[in-house]
């Protein structure tokens, strides 16, 4: 299958990249940049020149494609209005591929986060919230999959908290960061809230599982570690980076201060019995380790 992969150089797509042509795709991926560019044909892809506002370039990469897996989001989080700001240019980008699929039968991969739910672990069956500082992303990954009934074979994986390698990547890389600017490995309220978490390459499995067999309209958890405690988390960050660790304001976390304060565990249970994978890699706490100082 020729797949056009956006997001194809960030963490998770770097893995997906990979994962696709190990596994005898070949790859267009989105660049907005020469150094994108050179990454991508590194990886042995093929280029399209491009950003995420580049409609018509998306267009044109899903028309050439046998298959789409959607993976760009604007890399500034340092405003609650910048984070409104990628979430509005992710939608347009989502409709703008799935309406340029419309009738072919083709496969689309998008991303999603994994639902909260209170007092339990999250699954496969409850719906994206609704209300938040996400809601619009759950908005457009739900007209996306609704294309499934205008013969696009649309489906969702849904990312965890973390998606890590390395020791880098989502709220645990974040929380790092913080720690490094503020000289604390800190985290929100009693730390007993659980984040899940995933390592890239096993996620990258997940998205070609769902490109290759995923039935329509349908959503996945990529979710290898069901819920770490925020406090092991700082725990660990702090002990490698030789910080102390105590609990601090949740606008410490920027615009994601109110979600890295939830409780949000989530299973993959039905995942891993439908589509038959399996995570092997590092959990986040044993990943951690690889941190510097």
């Amino acid at each position: 299958m020729h797949v056009f992969v956006t997001g194809g150089t960030g963490t998770i797509g770097t893995a997906v990249v990979a994962e696709l042509l190990a596994s005898g795709h070949t790859v267009l991926g989105l660049a907005r940049s020469n150094a994108s560019a050179a990454t991508l044909e590194a990886a042995g892809a093929d280029v399209l020149r491009g950003s995420l506002t580049d409609l018509d370039a998306l267009r044109e990469g899903a028309t050439r494609a046998d298959g789409v897996i959607s993976l760009a989001f604007s890399r500034d989080y340092g405003s609650a209005e910048a984070l409104e700001q990628g979430l509005t240019e992710e939608r347009d980008a989502m409709a703008a591929l799935g309406d340029a699929l419309v009738g072919t039968g083709k496969p689309i991969v998008t991303v999603s986060g994994t639902p909260w739910v209170p007092g339990r672990a999250a699954t496969e069956d409850d719906p994206l919230p609704v209300e938040g500082p996400v809601a619009s992303r759950a908005a457009a990954v739900t007209d996306l999959l609704a294309l499934s009934s205008q013969g696009v074979r649309t489906s969702a994986v849904r990312m965890p908290r973390t998606v890590h390698e390395d020791g880098q990547g989502g709220f645990a890389g974040l929380l790092t960061e913080a720690a490094r600017r503020t000289g604390v490995a800190g985290y929100p309220g009693d730390g007993e809230q659980r984040w899940p978490a995933v390592h890239a390459r096993d996620a990258a499995i997940l998205f070609r599982l769902a490109l290759e067999s995923a039935p329509g309209g349908t959503a996945w958890h990529a979710v290898a570690d069901e819920g770490d405690r925020v406090i092991d988390i700082a725990t660990v960050v702090g002990r490698r980076l030789g910080l102390p660790v105590r609990s601090v304001p949740d606008d410490t976390f920027g615009p994601f201060g109110p979600i890295f304060a939830m409780d949000q565990p989530a299973s993959s249970a039905y995942t891993r019995q439908a589509l038959g994978w399996e995570p092997t890699h590092p959990s986040l706490l044993e990943d951690l380790e690889a941190l510097q100082p």
